[in-house]
């Protein structure tokens, strides 16, 4: 094969994976791919146009080369259009790759992508924007923002724990919560986040029972005030037990508004956005399509 306009990639040029682009682009020809369309980007930011290009120019298969901020741009992007998202998890965290068993190692990642299973995603949308694993306002957002201001890119997942912590004391704001069009919470919260699937940063399973594809966002408020609350929180959450933490409150839903008496910033799979004091989500079943590992058997 000499030519494969329909396979795009699209790289977030300053992560890293395995031996970088050019192992890439060396693996691609090794598997036949020796001529895709290439697209390097310096912010996730510049994502969605490339999206669009690669759409245009006929790209039904679409490598994202990054971080979460990366494939949510890309899924934001992607969404009520056809074609087929792989994920080359080359950022910090990489939840959404963790949760669907996509490898890290770059070959495995490579050939999962042109040859693996398609599986059909719900996603959820927050103020008009799209995101995969969760999003949330709050000491999550805050944690985000300031890990975001170059510490992520020289200290990895350490800067969360480093920012997480400087925020514990933060103090807790009236918030009140309508799920699926009935009040549901009214009261003063730390934390509330929304997530499509189980696990979240550090590899903390915050939703026990969240799965991408059941038409459904999994919700939970917490009312943590301080480092010995928040330490008793984080446990639960690490074994498994989120839901028998009575600093957390925990439901499922299609719909969720959320109202504080203070505008908060707020985040999507890991990245900060400008803050609110309202905020609209929704799940969007069956809304994308992710290459994942084979099934077994297959």
């Amino acid at each position: 094969m000499s030519k494969h306009s329909s396979v795009a990639i699209i790289a977030h040029n300053r992560k890293s994976m395995g031996g970088g682009l050019a192992q890439l682009r060396q693996i691609l020809a090794d598997q036949g791919v020796d001529d895709p369309q290439w697209y390097e980007v310096p912010k996730s930011k510049l994502v969605p146009d490339r999206v669009e290009r690669a759409r245009k120019r006929g790209a039904t298969l679409i490598f994202a080369w990054g971080g979460d901020g990366t494939v949510q741009r890309c899924i934001d992007a992607m969404v009520g259009h056809p074609g087929v998202l792989a994920i080359l998890p080359a950022g910090t965290a990489n939840l959404l790759a963790t949760n669907l068993g996509i490898p890290t190692d770059l070959e495995q990642a490579v050939v999962t992508g042109l040859r693996g299973h398609d599986r059909v995603l719900d996603v959820g949308r927050i103020n008009g924007e799209h995101f995969a694993v969760m999003a949330g306002t709050g000491l999550d957002a805050l944690m985000i923002r300031d890990a975001d201001r170059g510490l992520k890119d020289r200290f990895g997942r350490a800067a969360y724990v480093w920012t997480g912590a400087r925020h514990v004391r933060h103090e807790l704001t009236p918030t009140t919560i309508w799920v699926d069009g009935d009040p549901w919470f009214d009261g003063e919260a730390s934390c509330v986040l929304i997530g499509n699937v189980g696990t979240i940063s550090g590899g903390i399973t915050a939703f026990d029972d969240a799965r991408p594809d059941d038409g459904k966002l999994d919700l939970a408020v917490v009312t943590a005030n301080g480092l010995v609350q928040w330490v008793r929180t984080l446990t639960r959450a690490a074994v498994g037990h989120t839901d028998r933490s009575p600093l957390v409150q925990m439901t499922t839903a299609t719909r969720i508004k959320i109202a504080t008496t203070r505008k908060l910033p707020y985040e999507l799979d890991g990245g900060d956005r400008n803050k609110t004091d309202r905020l609209k989500i929704k799940v969007v079943p069956n809304a994308i399509t992710i290459r994942v590992p084979a099934l077994v058997g297959s």
